[in-house]
């Protein structure tokens, strides 16, 4: 990559290939910001090089437009330090090894940016845009644009909704009376309250995308070392003709034996480290309206990009879509 007209991408790293690095959009966001911390801990986790990534145009105040290479990089140097401080603020607690860590800034628009920058990257990381359901399906967002586009794994980051909770839970207080009576300490109290193992799910259906999703899933599983759960959601008509029911349509219960034979042949043609704890699931039940459901109890949701794409995507939706629009935790849709 090169630089023009004041446009900078990122120089490589010695010691680690541009394939192994993650690539994270910042834009001064809450939801960026959780998209910068899940990237700087997955870091930790695999040693992998972040690249923090900050994409401008001429309608991000930063003054005269320069003049000459000195002032272009006096520029992306002030805008460094901006990127620096958010990491510095913003992931405190985080023990990042600073020599895994670059800042770009680019003069180009946040998608494009993360796009050109990131299309050797082993994953791109946003975080996804604070709108509806319904306002999300019909307007759409940056990371369903940079999910479409985009040539490697783009993760979205949910943001946690710790200040929701607490609000739900003041109002419970407000309007049931249960208030704090046991003369216990809230905080020790707290500590007893077993933590939940981190899971991941992802999505299966035999084809080459879900293969690599399911490939993707278990090397994550394996570093954050969480319960993988492996879904195949299933319908009679995604199981073509089953053997003795050419011309009848199979009992739902012969289209549940055959699917999970179907997952089994899955799952056996893909290495799977013995430390990683593997459940299967074959659900009789649409692929998105299962793999919705699941997000309720996931902390991760990884599916391959199969579907539709473009004007058919934004009208008839796609399982991948679907997912970015709908699910309750963050989603990784491999491409």
């Amino acid at each position: 990559m090169t630089q023009q007209n004041g446009t900078y991408t990122r120089q490589g790293h010695a010691n680690i290939t541009a394939e192994a690095d993650i690539v994270v959009g910042v834009d001064g966001s809450e939801e960026s910001f959780a998209a910068l911390r899940w990237a700087l801990s997955e870091s930790v986790l695999s040693g992998q090089h972040v690249n923090v990534v900050f994409g401008w145009t001429d309608s991000w105040n930063v003054g005269a437009e320069p003049q000459g290479e000195s002032e272009w990089r006096a520029v992306r140097s002030s805008i460094s330090k901006v990127l620096n401080n958010w990491v510095n603020t913003q992931c405190a607690d985080i023990p990042i090894d600073k020599s895994t860590l670059s800042f770009t800034p680019v003069k180009a628009s946040g998608p494009e940016a993360l796009l050109e920058i990131g299309q050797r990257a082993q994953q791109i990381v946003v975080g996804r845009r604070s709108l509806g359901r319904v306002a999300r399906w019909f307007l759409g967002s940056t990371s369903a644009s940079l999910a479409e586009a985009a040539t490697v794994p783009v993760t979205i980051v949910r943001l946690p909704e710790h200040d929701a909770n607490q609000v739900q839970q003041d109002i419970e207080e407000a309007f049931t009376g249960s208030i704090n009576t046991s003369g216990e300490d809230v905080s020790e109290r707290e500590q007893h309250i077993p933590i939940q193992t981190k899971s991941i799910a992802v999505g299966v259906d035999g084809s080459r995308l879900s293969t690599a999703a399911l490939q993707f899933a278990v090397r994550e599983a394996a570093l954050h070392k969480a319960e993988l759960h492996v879904l195949y959601c299933w319908q009679l008509k995604d199981l073509g003709t089953i053997q003795g029911y050419e011309n009848a349509i199979a009992p739902i219960e012969v289209g549940q034996q055959t699917a999970e034979a179907t997952l089994h042949d899955i799952l056996s043609k893909v290495d799977i480290p013995s430390h990683v704890n593997v459940h299967s699931h074959a659900f009789h039940i649409s692929a998105a309206k299962g793999l919705i459901n699941v997000s309720q109890y996931v902390s991760w949701i990884i599916v391959g990009s199969r579907g539709l794409s473009g004007l058919d995507a934004h009208f008839l939706g796609s399982v991948s879509k679907q997912m970015l629009t709908m699910t309750e935790c963050t989603v990784t849709i491999v491409r």
